[in-house]
């Protein structure tokens, strides 16, 4: 997994300082990443099909299958802001046992094993020790649970980020940088990997009603063991 996103990534690197030079025309350069995006995902999958010919891209027959987001953060990369990733996770079984999150433009590879603990390359990686909402880092997606959930949230004092990569997000959850992050209508293939991360770190996910994320959730609540509880009871 991580030689296939590290192969797209060379691609996405020149995209990204093409991309730069096309931002004063969003349709150009919405239309450019698009066919980045495409491109990237024809290497992994040809990558990932020649590691594993047994494995699906579509329901697994076998109970093996990759789950692939070739370009975490597109709008991100339609206005030039490094904030991307590529996000590769395997479930086998009915379970995502591995996953991989490539920050192609910071040279950041997140990884974690079933059992094996999350790694970003070869430093292990925890979640924050954070207990409290006050003073915390929370980021979220584009979608939010509901007016009041927010309203509940914010008066418990944490500073919201919307940084608009979910799979890079709960990565750097995954490593400390962040202490939790929701997403409702998220792309379930850009959440995949970062659900293995962050159990490997020690943290807590769930969707946002508190029910186990399973292999493919478009609404997702995750945090520190600390910080989870609180998040679940304010936006509920």
């Amino acid at each position: 997994m991580a030689k296939a996103a590290s192969k797209a990534a060379v691609a996405l690197i020149r995209d990204y300082n093409e991309a730069d030079n096309l931002v004063s025309s969003m349709t150009g350069a919405a239309r450019f990443v698009e066919a980045s995006r495409r491109r990237a995902g024809e290497t992994i999958r040809r990558e990932l099909a020649r590691a594993r010919p047994d494995f699906s891209f579509d329901e697994p027959a076998d109970g093996s299958r990759w789950i692939v987001s070739a370009l975490d953060g597109v709008s991100n990369l339609v206005h030039a802001i490094p904030h991307t990733s590529i996000a590769v996770a395997v479930e086998m079984t009915g379970e995502v046992v591995a996953g991989v999150v490539l920050d192609p433009l910071r040279d950041e590879l997140f990884w974690a094993e079933r059992g094996h603990g999350a790694f970003m390359h070869s430093r292990r990686l925890r979640v924050s020790r954070t207990r409290s909402l006050s003073g915390s880092v929370l980021a979220h997606g584009d979608g939010v649970p509901s007016a009041l959930g927010i309203a509940r949230l914010l008066k418990r004092g944490p500073r919201l980020r919307c940084l608009g990569a979910p799979s890079l997000d709960l990565a750097w959850l995954a490593s400390g940088r962040l202490d939790g992050y929701w997403a409702d209508g998220a792309d379930p293939d850009s959440l995949a990997a970062g659900t293995v991360l962050i159990q490997e770190a020690g943290g807590i996910i769930t969707r946002l009603d508190g029910s186990p994320p399973g292999t493919a959730p478009s609404s997702v609540l995750a945090g520190n063991p600390g910080i989870h509880g609180h998040m679940l009871r304010s936006l509920a």
